[in-house]
């Protein structure tokens, strides 16, 4: 698998998040300082409510920026059969008849990547699952939503 295109994948879906979270700061901030925003009494706060919200939008700008960095920026290796999972290991699955893929990021967590017909779920070392596979081998078993999960591949 390339994991370059995984990284870019990563990285595109990533800046359209924060594009999508720029926009959206911008509509709260300039909602805050609207005209028809001014307080008209002194219990009225919906222009402090809307700035606090606008504050947490613009920080949340700030994190996907640095999440983006550390993808962007983040070794990749390719994994033997004998190394154990780290930030970049790209981790097959496989409990019964269902196989999962893996891809263990510093950020970005939660996103799904297609490669050609595989989806490939995108975990963080801070996530549950993610912090369950870091430091494993292939052929350990891991207890996942009831079910037992073996490190088919690491690569």
């Amino acid at each position: 698998m390339d994991k370059p295109a995984l990284v870019n994948a990563l990285c595109a879906q990533l800046e359209a998040e924060i594009a999508r979270a720029t926009e959206s700061a911008a509509r709260t901030r300039e909602g805050a300082t609207h005209e028809e925003a001014k307080p008209e009494n002194d219990k009225d706060t919906r222009a402090l409510e809307a700035s606090y919200l606008a504050r947490g939008q613009a920080q949340r700008v700030v994190d996907l920026q640095v999440a983006l960095q550390q993808v962007k920026f983040m070794d990749l290796r390719d994994f033997a059969p004998d190394d154990a999972v780290e930030v970049s290991a790209l981790v097959q699955l496989e409990a019964d008849d269902e196989t999962r893929w893996y891809f263990i990021a510093p950020a970005g967590g939660g996103n799904k990547l297609q490669l050609g017909a595989t989806t490939i779920d995108v975990l963080t070392p801070a996530a549950p699952l993610g912090r369950a596979l870091v430091g494993r081998f292939v052929d350990d078993e891991i207890a996942l939503a009831k079910r037992e999960w073996t490190i088919v591949q690491l690569r």
